[in-house]
C-alpha cells in the first residue's frame, strides 16, 4: 500500500497510447492478482470504458475502468490519487488491482474476495462474483488454443 502513489505517479508520466490491456497485465502482475480475473471485473463494471462514470442510488460515484467508488477518494488523495486521474486507464487498473489485492489479503484467494470489489452483503458479493466467474470462464476458455 505504501508503494501505491509512487507508481501510480511512473505509470502518469506514460504516454497516454499505453493500450488499457497493457495495463491491466501490468496492474495484475505489480499486485500479484490473476490478469484474466482484473480483466473481466474490467469488462464488466465499465465495458473497458476508461472514461465511465456510474451514479450510485446512494450518491458515491463509480469512476472509470475498474469503477472505482468514490468512497476511495479520501484513501487515494493521500497517496496523491484525484479523482480526474481516476479516469486514466492505466492508473484506474492499478487502483482495482490494489483494491481487489486487499480483499484477496482480508477474505483469502476465494470469490468471497472478488464479491467484495463490488458489494458489502453477503447475496450481493455472491451474485457479483458468480457474474464475474461467467466472464472470467469465457476468458479462459477464449485462451484456450
Amino acid at each position: 500500500m505504501k508503494h501505491l502513489g509512487s507508481i501510480l505517479l511512473l505509470f502518469l508520466s506514460l504516454p497516454c497510447s499505453v493500450a488499457r490491456a497493457d495495463c491491466l497485465d501490468d496492474a495484475a502482475a505489480y499486485h500479484r492478482v490473476d490478469g484474466a480475473l482484473l480483466r473481466s471485473i474490467a469488462q464488466h463494471e465499465s465495458n473497458m470504458n476508461p472514461l465511465a462514470i456510474n451514479r450510485n442510488r446512494d450518491g458515491s460515484q463509480d469512476l472509470g475502468l475498474m469503477q472505482i467508488n468514490s468512497a476511495h477518494l479520501p484513501r487515494l488523495a493521500r497517496y496523491g490519487i484525484t479523482r480526474q486521474q481516476l479516469l486514466d486507464a492505466c492508473t484506474n487498473a492499478y487502483v482495482g488491482a490494489w483494491i481487489l489485492r486487499a480483499n484477496i489479503d482480508r477474505f483469502g484467494a476465494t470469490w468471497r474476495a472478488v464479491g467484495a470489489y463490488n458489494a458489502t452483503t453477503p447475496a450481493k458479493q455472491l451474485r457479483y462474483a458468480n457474474q464475474i466467474y461467467t466472464r472470467w470462464q469465457a476468458l479462459q476458455r477464449a485462451a484456450l488454443p
